[in-house]
Order: structure tokens, then sequence, then C-alpha cells
């Protein structure tokens, strides 16, 4: 899983509130178990028209945000089924960090898994990032985990909070398995003894 540390990029404004994660990433996207290749697929419903064309009117599809890493979205971010597919899609778009009020559980656990960094702000804060993110082109923040804190174009300070065990995760791109390996001389001593114990386990 790559690192987290620091992270600057175009903000993308999505003030929608209850966005699930069939808004996310569609069922009819779900027919893979790769993580890669679902950005096409990411807010499908929303970016493409009926016929197939880019819907040119939704934000992300906007020349400004066609490269956004950041999306400030309404509150409820990621409710619905439990499916990963959704952070691999906003993943594989470009996505590395959500801020909003507030998450489900499910998706903003399985965003950590997975490198991305869910911020949850107060509405007050949220409705400065809105308004920072809706200057298109110059939507410009910066994110820094290990300072715990978004700046904005204007160079205004936000803080947030952030378990502190998953804060080292991202830090050091550790997902389940790189929690896991950082145990392997462990894990092998174990083995190599339980092995002269039990010959026959």
């Amino acid at each position: 899983m790559d690192k987290f540390v620091k992270l600057t990029g175009v903000a993308a404004p999505l003030p929608v509130v209850n966005i699930d994660t069939d808004m996310i990433i569609p069922k009819d996207y779900l027919k893979t178990i790769k993580r890669t290749g679902l950005g096409k697929g990411l807010f499908a419903e929303a970016r493409y028209n009926e016929d197939g064309s880019v819907n040119e009117t939704f934000v992300l599809n906007k020349p400004a945000y066609q490269n956004a890493t950041i999306l400030v979205a309404g509150d409820n971010f990621g409710c619905g089924s439990s499916r990963e597919h959704a952070p691999w899609a906003l993943l594989d778009f470009g996505i590395r960090c959500v801020i909003s009020t507030s998450f489900a559980d499910i998706f903003y656990n399985n965003c950590f898994k997975n490198g991305i960094l869910p911020i949850v702000v107060s509405q007050d804060d949220l409705d400065k990032l809105m308004d920072d993110a809706g200057r298109g082109a110059n939507a410009i923040l910066t994110v820094d985990l290990e300072a715990q804190e978004i700046t904005g174009p204007d160079g205004g300070r936000i803080g947030f909070e952030i378990d502190a065990f998953r804060r080292h995760c991202l830090l050091n791109g550790l997902d389940d398995i790189g929690l896991t390996l950082e145990k392997a001389g462990s894990i092998d001593s174990f083995e190599k003894q339980n092995a002269s114990v039990r010959p026959w386990a």
C-alpha cells in the first residue's frame, strides 16, 4: 500500500448528503476482484448519460476537476452496502482523500485499508472547504497527515483528529498484510520452535 504523508492537489466539491456505495461504484462494475480499472466506473450513473456519453455537468467531468485527488463531500459519505470496490474505484480514479462531516463505518474502515485518508471535520469547516473546492483549478488543498492539518488555497488551516494506529498505518503504507509481515521474524521463530516440539503437526 502506498504511504500517505502529505498530499497537495485539486479538491472537487460534491455537496451531496448520503452518497452510498452504489452511487460511488454501481453494481454493474462488481464483476471483478481486481483493484484496478474501476476508476472508469466511479460515480458512473452521474458521470455518464443514458446513451453512454459524458455528462459534462458532473463535477469530475469538468476540466478543472478531472485530475482531482481530494473529494469534499456531504454528510454520511459511503453509506449503503459494504462493497470494498467503492474505495478501490476512488483510488483507481486518483482520489487519495475524502473530507466530510461523517462516514459510514465500514466504508471508513475500508478507506484506511486501501490507502485513502477519510477526514471528519465540523460542518463549519466543511463549508469553508466546500467553498475552497468550488474555485475550480485554483481549488488546491494540502493535507498533511503528520501535522493533522488541511491548508487551503489562501493559507487558512484546519486541524483534524485521527486514530493514532490508523495514522501510523497510513504514514508507513501498512495494510493488514503489511502489519503481519512486520511480525515475520517472530512468526518464523515460532514456526521453527513449534516444528521441533511438535514434528507431527
